[in-house]
């Protein structure tokens, strides 16, 4: 058959075929298995939809579903009105059962893993795991886009046009449903409604700075507008202290989940040095210090110097523990100077943003000769690619879970443990 040409808001019938990673399905222009992929937002594997092109590319299309000829059995209403084509981006999945939100997730983290690592991680990777709360009101944290005339609303899906909504059912009560949604914003570009294990809730508005730009980036001034600018969390025996604009995962059973993930996968020991990467406020590097507590020794490594200082104050609260905090942008460099000033650690854990460690970052890590590695990760194709880098080092893959941090969306956290088997490829 010969190759369609696509124009942009053209409608064309389509066959739905795999999960991509992203969101959204595989079809193929003219239901030809050598037409143009077409990535299709709104449907699920095996449905027969009516969709409109909304994006050309040189080697694929984008494409939303706007009519549903043949329903997928795992097809479910869309609970929040504002979920659908041209609307919210903040959803991919209203339109699945939760089950099948979760199924979807698991084949693409092991579909990242086989094109990307090479490795079949179907022993290790069984399912998402489920947390607590159900697919909706856990969100802890929402920021909301502020359009033109200063209204809150959140972003179109690969667009900055905002979306005026009243509530996100995402959001725990006071954060998906806060008074701000109906008051004006001018002079912010951004809102965040933010609580805390406590209940209480925090509202903070980003504006741009006035000074000059560090690093080819401009610089938010962050107010505090309403709340305490500090939000306290607990989990498990410890209580943390973060502040208001700094981070912390959205999702209130993902801490602990991922902790015990870290723990039961590394086995910290008492008197162990833990090097804890990308160490935020201090997760990680308190609950594995607790358990290397006695001789023990924790150094935390910290890009943020808000979330630094935020890390400094949770470790002090560790009993018996020796816990140093080193505010630096974390690189291959930075594990040099660690070594240069005697930091061999037994462990590692890592939690990097979406971009991944990367390559030069992996082989330093592993060169230090620890244990075990924890990696932490909210994209399963940059934790592949890293996986991969660290089995041209010597490492393995031993442990591999993973966890729905954000139902209703493509997102998924997942924890990796990766330890040395004295080979290299």
């Amino acid at each position: 058959m010969a190759t369609l040409q696509l124009t942009v808001g053209e409608r064309l019938d389509l066959s739905i075929g795999p999960v991509a990673h992203g969101g959204h399905c595989v079809a193929r222009a003219g239901d030809d298995p050598d037409g143009q992929v077409v990535f299709v937002r709104h449907a699920l594997p095996g449905e027969r939809v009516r969709a409109v092109i909304t994006e050309l590319h040189p080697s694929y299309a984008r494409a939303d579903a706007v009519e549903i000829i043949r329903p997928s059995p795992d097809r479910v209403p869309p609970p929040c009105s504002h979920a659908g084509p041209r609307r919210c981006g903040g959803c991919d999945w209203q339109h699945a059962s939760g089950a099948a939100q979760r199924g979807l997730k698991a084949q693409v983290v092991r579909e990242q893993f086989q094109r990307i690592a090479g490795l079949d991680v179907t022993a290790l990777l069984r399912e998402v795991e489920e947390l607590p709360g159900g697919l909706l009101g856990w969100r802890t944290h929402t920021a909301y886009a502020v359009d033109a005339a200063g209204w809150l609303g959140l972003r179109r899906h690969r667009s900055h046009d905002v979306e005026p909504v009243d509530a996100c059912p995402l959001g725990v009560a006071g954060v998906g449903d806060h008074p701000a949604l109906r008051r004006r914003w001018p002079g912010y570009h951004e809102i965040a409604a933010t609580q805390g294990s406590d209940g209480t809730t925090t509202l903070v508005g980003f504006r741009k700075s006035s000074r000059p730009p560090s690093r080819r980036r401009r610089t938010d001034v962050i107010d505090v507008l309403e709340g305490a600018a500090r939000l306290h969390h607990h989990v498990g025996e410890h209580d943390f202290e973060v502040d208001a604009g700094g981070f912390w995962q959205v999702h209130p059973g993902a801490p602990p989940a991922l902790v015990g993930a870290i723990l039961s996968g590394l086995r910290p020991q008492p008197g162990d040095v833990v090097l804890d990467l990308y160490a935020g406020a201090g997760l990680f590097a308190v609950l594995i210090g607790a358990a290397a507590a006695g001789a023990g020794r924790v150094v935390a490594v910290e890009g943020s110097q808000r979330a630094a200082a935020d890390a400094r104050s949770n470790l002090r609260m560790v009993c018996g523990l020796r816990a140093e905090v080193w505010h630096d942008r974390v690189s291959a460099a930075t594990i040099t100077r660690l070594r240069a000033a005697g930091v061999d650690p037994d462990l590692v854990v890592l939690d990097p943003p979406r971009a991944g460690a990367g390559l030069d970052l992996i082989r330093a890590i592993v060169a230090t000769g620890p244990r075990a590695v924890g990696y932490v990760s909210c994209d399963p194709a940059t934790l592949a690619r890293d996986v991969r880098a660290a089995g041209e080092a010597g490492w393995r893959l031993t442990e591999l879970r993973a966890f729905d941090a954000f139902p209703m969306t493509h997102h998924v956290e997942c924890v990796a443990i990766l330890t040395p088997t004295g080979e290299t490829t």
